[in-house]
Order: C-alpha cells, then sequence, then structure tokens
C-alpha cells in the first residue's frame, strides 16, 4: 500500500505517473511516499523510478538488518526500528528510509500507526513541515524514535508490577517471566546502541543530505535515543534486582518450611525417647509403676512436660 504526502499536505494518487510528476516536483513542494508491506511492483518502482541501488533494494527484501546509515549517490539509506508490543513481548518494527536532498522514501512491512498518524496530523496541518523537506524528514524520524517511549513505560510498569507479586507471592511463572523480560531488555539495548550510533554519526560527521540547519533538531532526537537507552540500562538492573528479590523469596519460604518441620521433628525426639523409655521391661519400673493408670498418667505428664519446656525454650530463643 502507497501513501504520498506533500510538505502542503497533499495527497496525490499513488499511480507510477503521478510519483513520477511528483517526484520531479520535489524541489517545489516536498516529497514523502510511504510503502507499506511492498511487493514486486514496489521493488520495481523504487529500482527503476528513483534509480535506487540493488543491495537497498536487496536489504528490503530480505529484511533482519541493524539499524545503520548508507550513503549513496544522492541519497541515504537509513535503517530504523520501532518497538511495538505485540501480546505479552515486544517486537521490533523494521523501517526502511531514503532520505534525498528534496524527498523521502519510507518503506516497511508491517503497519506503522505513527507513520500513519503523522500524515493525518500533516494532511490536517500543513504548517508543520514549515514547507522544508527536510524538516518532513526530521518528522517522520522523529515519530519513529519517539514511539518507543510508551512502550519502555510500559515496560517499566510490568517490572514493577513483577517485583510486587513476587514480594507477596513467587512462582515459578514468575521466574519465566523474568527471563522473558530479560531478553526482551537485552534486544532492546543491543537495537537503541545501534540507533544511537546512527544519529550520533548524523550530528557529529554531517552525512545527512539535506540542509544542514536540520542538524539541531537530530540532536534533539539524538537526546532521545540516550534516554530510552538510559531507560533500558535502568530497567536491565531492575530485572536483576527482580531475579534477586525472586530468590530471596523463595529461600526464605524454603527456610519457613524447613523451621517448621524441624520443630516439630524436635518435639518428637524426647517423646520417642520417654515413649521407649518407659517400654523397657525393667524390674525397678515394674515395681515403682505398679498400677497401669499410675504408669500411663505418669508417663503422659513426663512427655506434656518435656513438650512445655520445650516449646518455652524455642519461644525464648525465637524459633516460634
Amino acid at each position: 500500500m502507497r501513501t504520498l504526502l506533500t510538505v502542503a499536505g497533499q495527497t496525490p494518487a499513488t499511480r507510477v505517473e503521478n510519483i513520477t510528476r511528483c517526484f520531479n516536483e520535489a524541489h517545489e513542494s516536498g516529497f514523502w511516499l510511504d510503502i507499506e508491506a511492498p511487493d514486486q511492483a514496489d521493488f520495481d518502482l523504487l529500482q527503476d523510478v528513483f534509480k535506487f541501488h540493488p543491495l537497498t533494494i536487496e536489504d528490503i527484501q530480505h529484511q533482519n538488518q541493524r539499524p545503520k546509515v548508507d550513503e549513496y549517490a544522492g541519497y541515504n539509506f537509513t535503517v530504523l526500528f520501532v518497538a511495538e508490543w505485540t501480546g505479552d513481548d515486544i517486537a521490533m518494527r523494521e523501517h526502511h528510509l531514503f532520505v534525498g536532498p528534496h524527498y523521502l522514501v519510507t518503506v516497511h512491512n508491517e503497519p506503522s500507526p505513527q507513520l500513519k498518524a503523522l500524515q493525518e496530523r500533516i494532511h490536517k496541518s500543513p504548517e508543520l513541515t514549515h514547507g522544508k523537506p527536510a524538516f518532513l524528514t526530521y518528522m517522520v524520524i522523529d515519530a519513529l524514535v519517539d514511539a518507543s517511549f510508551p512502550v519502555l513505560d510500559k515496560l517499566d510498569d510490568e517490572v514493577d508490577a513483577l517485583e510486587d507479586e513476587i514480594t507477596e507471592k513467587a512462582t515459578e511463572d514468575q521466574l519465566k517471566r523474568i527471563y522473558g523480560l530479560k531478553h526482551t531488555v537485552t534486544e532492546l539495548r543491543r537495537f537503541l546502541g545501534a540507533q544511537r550510533d546512527v544519529f550520533q554519526a548524523l550530528i557529529t560527521h554531517g552525512i545527512h543530505v539535506q540542509q544542514s540547519d536540520m542538524t539541531l533538531y537530530y540532536r534533539d532526537v539524538y537526546d532521545h535515543i540516550v534516554r530510552q537507552y538510559e531507560t533500558v540500562d535502568s530497567l536491565r538492573d531492575l530485572l536483576t534486582g527482580a531475579m534477586d528479590v525472586y530468590l530471596s523469596t523463595v529461600s526464605n519460604r524454603l527456610n519457613q518450611t524447613t523451621k517448621a518441620l524441624t520443630v516439630i521433628a524436635s518435639l518428637f525426639l524426647p517423646l520417642s525417647f520417654l515413649t521407649g523409655f518407659y517400654g523397657m521391661n525393667f524390674a525397678y519400673l515394674t515395681q515403682i509403676l505398679e498400677t497401669p493408670y499410675a504408669a500411663f498418667a505418669f508417663g503422659v505428664g513426663t512427655m506434656l512436660v518435656a513438650v512445655l519446656i520445650q516449646l518455652y525454650l524455642f519461644k525464648r530463643r525465637g524459633w516460634l
């Protein structure tokens, strides 16, 4: 699916002849072509009309790239990733950008609600672009970068809720969730670290082919990525802390169980001894305890006294 937009907020038709005409007028009215789920006709359009290098077309077809900026004759090829929640996991959506002096072409396989929302904003308020193709490109990149903030906020809430659940009652499902989130955070850190390097190159080496006065804006985007990277680092530390809390909770629960069993076993030690002692057929015992009632009462009384003494000692030492 193709969407064509100018800096004036106009959305011309996306037939090849219209795209070619608008592309030739890009220096006057700007040009942003967004391609979602490209097919062979779109690949032919990119290669035949825009004359993009075959290597960039190959990158789009195979996906699984890393964040980068490659310089080609007359344009830059940029790969950016956007984090999105899919169910209970985070997926990294790959976006390809062809940035020329007066035009921008974005290609992505999955739907991009960030770009769709930006298109609607520009269509309603064309003044947002300041009439500059370079500012249009900045707005697209800024929208893609800022889309990761809500994902990180939700991930932070997930980690906080997980810590609260672990404190109340630790389960194996929580352990699996911690491992899953740690893997997700590691992937986020890897992608955000690469994107941070991409924008550092944009603001320090001046490889952007559009107006040089956009460096200040891209520095702001770079600051956003640095904040995201630092947030991911803090989330990784929080997950490590959650793992420690889980292990401590499980260990404390095991200690409580072991202590209870030890107390029960300790209570039965004197009972077992007294039962065996009074069960011996020594003449002295049979003479002292001649009647069965006296023997029973004396034996039970001795056992109760032994148990009470043990309970007193356990309570005094803080074991109960």
